[in-house]
């Protein structure tokens, strides 16, 4: 399985697009920064094409230590779940 790493997606983006590297790094961090804040004001974020970013709460629960196999309680929590846009499921899967 082959991971692109951020450097490498900026220099394969700013080609495509006709930008400089410098401008597609400042526009995915801005982008990054943009759906953060979103996820965190409004609970979600679409992003057009690829999915949606939902805040979700997660109920507390007991879990295991694998090690010891003592039972432990893990407390309520707030995570952010991310779910593809039907677009991405019919092109990739």
């Amino acid at each position: 399985m082959s991971k692109m790493t951020k450097s490498q997606m900026i220099a394969s983006l700013s080609e495509a697009a006709g930008m400089s590297k410098k401008e597609t790094a400042a526009f995915m961090d801005n982008l990054a920064a943009f759906v953060y804040k979103e996820v965190k004001k409004n609970g979600e974020c679409i992003v057009p094409g690829f999915g949606k970013l939902v805040k979700a709460k997660r109920k507390a629960r007991e879990g295991r230590n694998p090690a010891t196999g003592e039972t432990i309680k893990i407390p309520a929590k707030t995570v952010v779940k991310f779910r593809l846009a039907k677009v991405v499921k019919d092109t990739v899967l």
